[in-house]
């Protein structure tokens, strides 16, 4: 477990307001719980104002999806920086890249692709490249360690990867293989026929 912080004051932006159907959409859920409930909407609301402003999470976001939810400040500052899933400083616009750090990742090449991170990114997890392009971070478990080494770019997980998975050639989410899902290598060896 590592500690999250909001990201300095220097790169918090002074405000934060919803687009309409931003807005129109957390309504749509808050509506899904029963009324005392509104709470139970925060998780979704904040992934849906990360997903609509680069990446990431600001202070000011935090707090007016609080307020939405009639909320306290700290519940939702809780919530952002205890899932991992929210990003608490800029990400780079193009992808934001998590290794997966934990033993199977690692027995399997985790560690090629994170110097890979490091010399293409920058040596420091949560920095941005010159660019400004791209970021990564080290998390754990992604939870596909029959597939490893995997990494996570946005919502899609990349499995099976070796170090030619940063020559740049776009490719498919899933196993960088040809392995199906989490099948063996080769394809199904067991329960291929129905009785």
């Amino acid at each position: 477990m590592s500690v999250r912080r909001l990201a300095p004051k220097e790169l918090q932006p002074a405000s934060f307001t919803f687009a309409p159907e931003t807005l129109a959409w957390a309504k749509a859920q808050i509506a899904k719980y029963p009324p005392g409930r509104q709470a139970s909407a925060a998780i979704p609301i904040l992934w849906r104002v990360q997903e609509e402003h680069a990446g990431w999470v600001s202070e000011a976001a935090i707090r007016a999806v609080a307020d939405l939810l009639g909320m306290p400040y700290i519940r939702m500052l809780e919530i952002a920086t205890f899932y991992t899933m929210f990003q608490l400083q800029p990400v780079g616009k193009k992808a934001h890249i998590q290794v997966c750090g934990t033993t199977p990742c690692r027995l399997r090449g985790a560690d090629d692709i994170i110097k890979v991170c490091q010399s293409r990114i920058h040596h420091e997890p949560f920095h941005l490249s010159k660019d400004g392009n791209f970021s990564w971070e080290e998390v754990e478990c992604l939870g596909a360690c029959v597939n490893a080494p995997m990494v996570l770019i946005w919502k899609d997980t990349y499995e099976d990867l070796t170090r030619g998975f940063a020559s740049g050639n776009p490719s498919k989410p899933g196993p960088q293989n040809g392995r199906q899902f989490s099948a063996p290598l080769g394809g199904p060896t067991t329960l291929k026929e129905f009785t």
